[in-house]
């Protein structure tokens, strides 16, 4: 079992060129820059906006892909992170935090594909919410994946 486990995750040379070919920008010097927001978020589009909707377009990038060439897992784990917490956010509040999330992978994205990732308000209680976002390939339906997504924010004491 650890053979086949070390073989699977070595590094081959062709996945050494593709990370090789990513083109990074230098770090920018403006406080508000973020290395990850540019790597992972960058590319998303709001379609809609309503309170408890969210609707985003997104067309696949190289730089998400595992090495089968499909939208990677964690990506997708991001965006159901990302967009269910936007979806919650409001000005001047702390950001809430994940507590759980709940993910089925239904499908596979590959690179240029479009796809349509929106979340909905399923509801919450006090301090807690929950979320569910949705992403699917645009031109064909297709269900990628579903992901619930329950969120907590600390209560301010009214003393």
């Amino acid at each position: 079992m650890e053979t086949k486990t070390r073989e699977y995750l070595r590094l081959t040379d062709e996945d050494s060129d593709r990370v090789a070919g990513l083109s990074i920008s230098l770090r920018r010097t403006e406080p508000s820059y973020c290395f990850y927001d540019d790597f992972a978020l960058k590319g998303i589009r709001i379609d809609k906006l309503q309170p408890g909707f969210i609707s985003c377009s997104f067309t696949v990038p190289p730089r998400l892909t595992d090495r089968n060439g499909d939208l990677a897992m964690g990506a997708i784990a991001n965006f159901v992170d990302e967009i269910g917490g936007a979806l919650l956010h409001e000005k001047d509040t702390p950001m809430k935090v994940s507590v759980d999330m709940s993910i089925s992978y239904l499908g596979k994205a590959k690179v240029n594909d479009e796809l349509e990732i929106s979340a909905k308000l399923l509801g919450g209680k006090g301090a807690y919410n929950g979320t569910l976002v949705l992403l699917k390939n645009k031109a064909s339906g297709e269900l990628i994946a579903q992901g619930r997504h329950s969120l907590f924010t600390k209560q301010f004491s009214k003393i």
